[in-house]
């Protein structure tokens, strides 16, 4: 039996010790191999002159050259994936922002302190970005198949909202949309956000992303937008025109207060690894709204989003997922269409006019 190539990641950071760390955490799986290591984007040319990389691990503040600039320089002569590797400093919200919009498939956190901890807290993060990197497609880089990856036991959205058994049960003239995304997503949500006229039905998102940076990568959005785009507040009102982003590290759920939709945002565990999760947020809406929602799938690895989504479905609501053709990672759309939670699959750039027209048939 042939065994298939493993990922090859080069890490490019300025600290020994953080290069060390990594190496460690990636070498652990065995369908990653770390090709080389850099101290800054200068030697870093000079390794890849040797392998080119299938994933870059690269931090952004580094002598010589920064690693903004390096990600230009590997997306206008090779798209590659590359995952950033920095510190989840608020004050680099905005350079994690130009990072995501120039290219880069995920941020992760850069180990500071307690490197034990880390393995044992964030290794796992690590590990399945770099695997998701591995997958991406990057503008016209042509990806070869990686192996299967295996996945570590998880838990549902019962662990957070249990099923309703009264399915959206009152009437109301209020309409919605929920869109679940991951990696690729940051790029893929601009794209149809910024297609949306003002008077848009109102949208709820969960995006895979880390901690602190929902907050700017929302404030990015709104100046783009024609529409209002905000990170989710408690108890916040679901209205036309506006676009609310779970924010990281919290769940997101959609309730109904008479005719009119809120959001909830709750603490508790990881749903299939992730929180915020799609799968919750679907539940949620699946429970509360039925067939005055749209639920759309798009961009990312794993199956976070299948379930809820299929629950919407059951409970009347419409679906939609993104195409294999536009997906950076066609893995949750793959998962929710092959479950029969996916009416139709639409390319991104039809994403926009679909939530319109969905809702023009009312």
């Amino acid at each position: 039996m042939v065994s298939m190539a493993k990922i090859g990641v080069l890490i490019v950071d300025d600290s020994a010790v953080v290069r060390q760390v990594v190496s460690a955490i990636l070498a652990s799986d065995p369908q990653i191999e770390v090709i080389a290591t850099a101290p800054d984007p200068i030697f870093a040319r000079a390794k890849m002159e040797k392998r080119w990389p299938d994933v870059i691990v690269l931090d952004i503040e580094m002598p010589r050259k920064d690693g903004i600039t390096f990600l230009h320089e590997i997306m206008a002569e090779r798209p590659t994936p590359v995952v950033i590797c920095s510190s989840l400093a608020e004050a680099h919200s905005e350079t994690m922002q130009r990072a995501l919009a120039a290219g880069a498939v995920d941020i992760i956190t850069k180990p500071k302190v307690g490197l034990k901890g880390f393995l044992n807290e964030s290794g796992r993060q690590m590990i399945d970005a770099v695997k998701a990197a591995g997958q991406a497609k990057v503008k016209a880089l042509t990806r070869r198949s990686v192996a299967s990856i295996a996945v570590a036991p998880k838990l549902t959205a019962d662990a957070v909202l249990p099923v309703s058994k009264a399915l959206a049960g009152v009437q109301t003239t209020e309409k919605l949309v929920v869109i679940g995304t991951s990696t690729g997503g940051t790029q893929a949500l601009e794209v149809v956000l910024k297609a949306l006229p003002r008077v848009s039905p109102g949208i709820v998102i969960v995006q895979h992303m880390p901690e602190k940076f929902t907050a700017a990568f929302a404030e990015r959005l709104d100046g783009l937008c024609q529409i209002s785009v905000s990170e989710a507040k408690h108890q916040q009102r679901v209205l036309p025109g506006h676009a609310l982003i779970a924010p990281g590290g919290k769940h997101l759920l959609v309730k109904r207060n008479g005719a009119q939709f809120h959001v909830e945002v709750v603490d508790g565990p990881l749903v299939n690894r992730h929180r915020p999760s799609v799968d919750v947020l679907f539940r949620s809406v699946a429970a509360c709204a039925g067939q005055n929602a749209l639920g759309v799938i798009m961009t990312g690895m794993g199956d976070d989003g299948t379930r809820g989504l299929l629950e919407m479905r059951q409970a009347g609501a419409a679906t939609l997922g993104q195409d294999e053709a536009s997906c950076v990672v066609y893995g949750m759309p793959k998962e929710a269409f092959k479950a029969g939670a996916v009416q139709r699959q639409v390319s991104l750039d039809e994403i926009p006019t679909a939530i319109l027209n969905y809702f023009k048939s009312y």
